[in-house]
């Protein structure tokens, strides 16, 4: 199941537009915004939390490797990202997951 999280989640990263991400990524805002529509699908589809939280590892790792922050807190959390072992992006993405649903 989770190879086909990663797979779903990097077929809707390859769709998108340059202009597409560029308006996701200029600001936190957005971004959160973003990110918390999507999780909202992904419960609608009845994915638990622990399977949204690989999901946005899985966008964290590809945003970390292919975009660069574009404002402070991005650049946190790419600090962030790229200080922590594995079991702690783990944890960094459940976080993420619990801040953005509780917005």
């Amino acid at each position: 199941m989770s190879e086909d999280i990663n797979s779903r989640v990097s077929n809707q990263i390859d769709k998108m537009s340059t202009e597409e991400k560029d308006h996701i990524l200029q600001s936190f805002t957005h971004f959160t915004s973003y990110l918390k529509d999507q999780l909202a699908k992904g419960e609608s589809l009845g994915l638990s939390d622990a399977m949204l939280a690989k999901a946005a590892k899985f966008v964290a790792d590809h945003l970390a490797k292919h975009e660069e922050p574009r404002n402070r807190e991005e650049k946190v959390l790419n600090e962030l990202w790229q200080a922590a072992d594995e079991d702690e992006k783990k944890a960094l993405s459940r976080v993420l997951v619990k801040m953005v649903q509780s917005a």
